[in-house]
């Protein structure tokens, strides 16, 4: 959510990559996270699982809305189950179980067990033997495994994705606080009978932390969300969203400054979020920041970027995550570019953290939201002695706009070669605009396909950010707009 200075949040995105700070935009619909904001936001083979009546499943591959103007457990003994998946990957099949403890579940797509990694496991484990968990096919449930995740088939598998934006990062009331419907398994599982592969769970944490620790209600509520996720068989992402600011030290002295206390709390959350989350097989994947890691030279929001402090976080995230045991040690991990800006990543003095796991099993998230006059901006800051000189777009699609795009998604995917780690492309979206600068709606379908086309060409995973304008919360149905950019890819 791209917030005006006066503190006003608006609806689409709180702080995305922008040089240019403008007083007083009003945006709708689209939610990164917030600097100024009351609160933040905003492929190997595939993973289809389908669980029990009793229970989700959990599968060995590892791992989000609407663009509205909404501002203003474990593994149980499923029964019979078919994971060619793990079976690929080195693997037996799962062992017929209980019926009492979740029905059928059944894991395809070869190479997503080889994505995964590991060894397909008996479906073993006590944990959520009640609640009918469909089964760990990564190993023994809880335990982890030292398999190795392969991110650029990793990569493959993701798919196409979606944010669950507007809801889990509210700083002021949580999940329904920007008027977002309570998250149903119903939605989730519409998102995957429609194709959907990866799911994006942005979370303010310290918000509603008490003394540093994570109110336990909260915590229980996202991981009861990334069991539905991971039991319809898609990917979930968790990550740290933009939580008033504390990460960037928004508001501190100096500001834009990494001070240990900061890296002290951060770690502290990792630990935290990591131990509750070890038991959680490879359809997980844990991401550091999201658009936060913006420390500046000169102490500005847009100053000149301030690189060794984002690799000492990224770095820190890792080394913390590994530490906690379980799926963990071994799990893909998603760090962050500079403010997930493209241009100011894809520099050398931006470097992938050394990983106690080994070499490739980290992505990288980048967000991508060019031009933001079109994707963003919804009115013209006019004065009465000059014209607006970025004034808002309500169509897209010139030859030059698209070579524009074309070249920055070839950096990027030059990027990703050099520096050696996949990209996640984790957010992306456009408003609808609102009057007198409605988007042409044409032109919203060009560019969210010409990205979603871009990405794939490169092996980057496209996360639409959607508050509900394109997805149905109820049950996942999509835009007429949207299931077009969607089918483009397939």
């Amino acid at each position: 959510m791209l917030a005006s200075r006066s503190g006003v949040r608006l609806g689409f995105l709180g702080r995305c990559s922008f040089q240019l700070v403008v007083p007083a935009l009003l945006l709708s619909g689209l939610a990164c996270s917030s600097s100024d904001a009351p609160g933040g936001g905003g492929a190997a083979g595939s993973v289809n699982v389908t669980a029990g009546t009793s229970g989700n499943a959990s599968s060995s591959s590892g791992s989000g809305g609407q663009l509205s103007s909404a501002g203003s457990p474990g593994a149980g003994t499923s029964g019979a189950a078919s994971n060619s998946a793990g079976a690929s990957s080195g693997g037996a099949g799962n062992a017929a179980g209980s019926s009492q403890s979740g029905g059928s579940a059944g894991v395809s797509g070869a190479s997503a067990g080889a994505a995964a990694g590991g060894t397909a496991g008996t479906t073993q484990g006590t944990a959520g033997a009640t609640q009918g968990t469909a089964g760990a096919t990564q190993g023994t449930a809880g335990g982890g495994n030292t398999d190795p995740v392969n991110a650029q088939a990793l990569a493959k598998a993701m798919g196409f994705g979606t944010n669950i934006g507007n809801t889990l990062e509210n700083t002021l009331m949580w999940e329904t606080g920007w008027s977002q419907p309570l998250i149903t398994q119903a939605y989730i599982n519409g998102l995957a009978s429609r194709g959907m592969k990866t799911v994006r769970v942005p979370v303010a944490w310290d918000t509603y932390a008490a003394n540093g620790v994570i109110d336990a209600a909260k915590m229980d509520r996202v991981k009861q969300v990334v069991s539905w996720i991971t039991g319809a068989g898609m990917y979930a992402i968790v990550n740290i969203h933009w939580d008033n600011g504390w990460i960037d030290n928004e508001k501190g002295s100096p500001a834009y400054a990494l001070t240990n206390e900061i890296k002290t709390k951060f770690a502290n959350y990792w630990k935290q979020i990591a131990t509750a989350f070890s038991g959680v097989g490879h359809q997980l994947i844990l991401e550091g920041m999201n658009e936060e890691g913006r420390w500046t030279t000169d102490g500005m929001p847009y100053g000149p970027p301030n690189i060794p402090p984002l690799n000492e976080m990224n770095q820190l995230f890792v080394t913390t995550a590994r530490a906690q045991g379980g799926y963990n040690a071994t799990r893909a991990l998603l760090i962050a570019g500079f403010n997930t800006d493209l241009e100011k990543t894809c520099v050398p003095a931006f470097t992938v953290p050394t990983d106690p796991a080994g070499a490739g099993k980290l992505l990288l998230s980048i967000h991508y939201y060019t031009p933001w006059t079109f994707t963003i901006k919804e009115k013209n800051m006019d004065t009465p002695t000059q014209p607006d000189t970025q004034p808002v777009s309500t169509t897209w699609g010139t030859a030059a706009e698209k070579k524009t795009l074309e070249d920055l998604f070839t950096r990027l995917g030059s990027c990703s070669t050099e520096k050696k780690v996949p990209i996640v492309l984790g957010e992306f979206g456009v408003t609808d605009g609102v009057a007198p600068y409605v988007r042409d709606v044409a032109s919203r379908i060009a560019w969210m396909t010409a990205v979603a086309k871009a990405s794939k060409a490169r092996n980057i995973v496209p996360v639409l950010w959607d508050t509900g304008l394109e997805i149905s919360r109820v049950n996942g149905a999509f835009s007429s707009a949207f299931q077009q950019v969607f089918d483009s890819v397939k």
